[in-house]
């Protein structure tokens, strides 16, 4: 695996950064919007968005002083090429999965074990 697709999932491994990733797919957004819906300071949220930003699922612009976050969405590729190609063998391992249970002999209604 390569370092972008591991900081990606690292990033995405956190439940308050995949929540502050919902909050910008709406639209961008300030730290102190950012902030609002958790109990954690705003330096906090500082270090999950400076995680985020180095992982490349978010930007910072620049509108006169301040500083929103939006989105980045083509920071998800590498993870979702992974995530597809993975895709690709689950239905031949649900299929194996299924012969091998199926070769188990049933067990008998009414029987005691």
């Amino acid at each position: 695996m390569n370092e972008s697709l591991d900081k990606t999932f690292g990033a995405l491994a956190d439940p308050v950064r995949r929540a502050i990733l919902m909050r910008l797919a709406q639209g961008e957004a300030s730290v102190a919007e950012l902030a609002r819906p958790f109990e954690i300071s705003q330096p906090a949220i500082s270090k999950h968005l400076k995680v985020l930003e180095g992982a490349g699922l978010i930007e910072t612009g620049r509108s006169a002083q301040a500083r929103p976050r939006r989105l980045k969405p083509a920071g998800l590729d590498a993870a979702n090429r992974f995530l597809e190609a993975m895709r690709t063998h689950w239905p031949d391992k649900f299929d194996r999965l299924d012969a091998y249970l199926k070769s188990f002999p049933k067990e008998q209604e009414g029987a005691d074990d």
